[in-house]
């Protein structure tokens, strides 16, 4: 019997290769399913999921409020940011007045690094300054005048020293130290809910297996996701895919569902997104 394939949406990045490795190159049981990989970045991946066009998909669990009545959420394949994540970089150190008053490049107005800059200034979009720029333009705009701050996510995180910036903020670093510690959740990966529960979650075991995998090993791994890695060598590589793939990444529990929870429900309690949805877990 031919295997059933299955649309995989995920981002060009060394992280997501990371985690997607095993199902890449068939190192665990597929269990009668291939897997496509569509690799676009993480505002496309949204855009798309808004019309329900790929089977899994990696999107930020902000824009998840869009997709809800379509996508169950997994409990694997996150990317939380535990004490850590999204930052706002600039020339020199500026303020939050001052960032609320200025031109922020941002990678989406989908991303969930977009909303958590909605919530640390306590504004909504409609009052900021912002343009939407590629994730991987972002330091190049501020350097070149058309933005005053970038919002940088990815790799941007470790690599904003060798751009000549500064950092002003650490939205992951802030979000923990004001909410009980809970993590930030910046993505997730769905499942269409056109797949009966027993089928979602026959998937998310295999996606779960596959992190393992890697997990497992790691040098393997690694040396799959280097070619997703922009200007980073083998150490700074494997450095950011610990940020994003760990045990959160497994599994993020009670604990996660409990930040999601709060995530969407503080931006929708304060009008920056609709009315959260209910959310719905593949346990």
């Amino acid at each position: 019997m031919e295997p059933r394939t299955l649309t995989l949406g995920h981002s060009p990045d060394p992280d997501d290769a990371f985690m997607h490795y095993a199902l890449a190159a068939e190192r665990v049981p597929l269990h009668g399913y291939r897997f496509q990989h569509i690799l676009q970045d993480i505002q496309t991946l949204n855009e798309r999921a808004t019309r329900g066009e790929l089977d899994i998909t990696a999107i930020s669990i902000h824009a998840y409020v869009h997709v809800a009545g379509q996508y169950a959420l997994l409990p694997n394949g996150a990317s939380m940011g535990d004490g850590y994540g999204p930052m706002l970089v600039a020339p020199r150190r500026l303020g939050r007045d001052d960032i609320a008053r200025a031109r922020i490049a941002v990678p989406g107005t989908m991303t969930s690094a977009f909303l958590a800059l909605q919530l640390w200034l306590d504004r909504p979009a409609a009052e900021l300054d912002y343009v939407v720029v590629p994730f991987d333009r972002i330091f190049a705009a501020v350097k070149a005048g058309e933005a005053d701050v970038g919002l940088i996510i990815h790799e941007g995180q470790l690599t904003w020293r060798q751009e000549g910036l500064e950092v002003c903020e650490d939205l992951g670093r802030w979000w923990k130290e004001t909410r009980d510690g809970l993590p930030l959740p910046l993505g997730g990966n769905v499942i269409h809910k056109r797949f009966p529960p027993e089928e979602r979650r026959l998937i998310s075991d295999i996606l779960r297996s596959s992190i393992q995998y890697a997990l497992d090993h790691r040098d393997e791994a690694v040396a799959h996701a280097l070619q997703f890695a922009r200007d980073m060598g083998r150490e700074l590589a494997d450095r950011f895919v610990g940020m994003y793939v760990n045990h959160w990444t497994l599994d993020y529990g009670e604990r996660g569902r409990e930040a999601i929870r709060r995530f969407l429900g503080e931006a929708a309690e304060r009008g920056f997104i609709p009315p959260a949805p209910e959310l719905e877990f593949v346990s």
